[in-house]
């Protein structure tokens, strides 16, 4: 792994007791409230690995339900997120799971309301650091420490270029882009990051193409 900085080892500042397992595990539960959209009402969530095993102890159920309540790693609220969102209405269920992954700090969050739902994979990769590895059935990366759109589409010609023509006509730098496909012809799925926040009138803008089923963002 290659680390930035210092700060990139000894973690970001936040509510301990571990930076994988609490600070990483609140970053995976934001980016979920993020491309959801709002609070959701009801979320299961899948522990993998050390996460299963260590997740009452290292405070990861506290700290992911903490990120879908929207909090900061180093907001202190986190310690008391799972009685703030029964509060609210959300029902939170969690289930220790004992199958393989990848990355041993694996959790898969299944979040939804009355309006949708939608299923992520997020792995800690250390130092307060998380990936989202999958998005509704798709693979993909997304780090989460950058502004970032993911966009569902139909795959077709000029789809792709539509969208970075748009960025660029805003003046938009794109940092990381990939794309993912299950099949021809399809849904497809587009992941920018990009090196500032889209706006709602931007995000607005690209939800007029026809070619675009639905369109998501992580802001900074």
């Amino acid at each position: 792994m290659k680390f930035k900085s210092v700060f990139d080892i000894i973690g970001p500042v936040m509510i301990g007791p571990s930076s994988s397992h609490t600070a990483g595990a609140a970053r995976i539960g934001r980016v979920a409230r993020d491309l959801f959209g709002r609070e959701p009402k009801w979320a299961n969530i899948h522990l993998y690995g050390s996460f299963a095993k260590t997740y009452k102890g290292h405070g990861t159920d506290v700290a992911i339900i903490g990120g879908l309540l929207d909090f900061e790693t180093y907001d202190e609220r986190i310690s008391q997120s799972l009685d703030i969102a029964k509060e609210n209405g959300m029902k939170v269920r969690f289930y220790e799971e004992d199958a393989h992954t990848d990355h041993p700090n694996t959790a898969r969050i299944r979040i939804g309301d009355d309006d949708g739902d939608m299923e992520l994979v997020g792995i800690s990769i250390g130092g307060g650091k998380a990936e989202i590895t999958e998005l509704n059935g798709f693979e993909l990366r997304l780090s989460g420490n950058n502004p970032a759109i993911l966009v569902m589409h139909n795959d077709r010609f000029g789809a792709i270029a539509s969208v970075t023509q748009l960025l660029a006509k805003h003046e938009i730098n794109i940092g990381h882009m990939e794309v993912s496909r299950k099949e021809v012809g399809k849904e497809a799925l587009m992941v920018i990051e990009v090196d500032q926040n889209i706006s709602e009138d931007q995000l607005k803008e690209l939800e007029t193409f026809d070619h675009i089923l639905q369109v998501a963002r992580v802001v900074e």
